[in-house]
């Protein structure tokens, strides 16, 4: 886990946050390894850990994956996390993450058959 994940996770006092185990620390190691420019979903996430599931990987990233790059972290149908679209897009361009284009032609979400992460490059 690296210095500044950790030092985002504590509290003003720091102190890891309540409830942080094991299972939720790996999800956001995975989620901190996921190259720029790709993704993985939460369901990825899962069964690359082979323990819970979208749900699992969902709820930890809500609760404390503000200290990962957490817009690699996405639906499967790449589709763009509700409330977080505009700061996601603004990642995907930096990162030149592929994406769909929607029928007005501005990205609506990320193409996930050129952005998925495999964990294993």
């Amino acid at each position: 886990m690296s210095q500044d994940r950790r030092r985002a996770r504590r509290d003003p006092a720091g102190e890891e946050p309540a409830g942080l185990s094991d299972y939720a620390s790996r999800v956001l190691d995975v989620a901190e390894a996921i190259p720029p420019g790709q993704v993985m979903s939460y369901g990825d996430i899962a069964e690359y850990l082979g323990e819970g599931g979208p749900r699992q990987v969902g709820r930890v990233m809500a609760l404390w994956g503000g200290g990962v790059a957490w817009w690699r972290v996405i639906h499967s149908d790449g589709s763009l996390l509700a409330g977080a679209e505009r700061a996601a897009l603004a990642r995907y361009r930096q990162e030149g993450t592929p994406m769909r284009l929607g029928s007005d032609g501005h990205p609506s979400r990320v193409d996930m058959r050129r952005a998925r992460w495999s964990g294993r490059d």
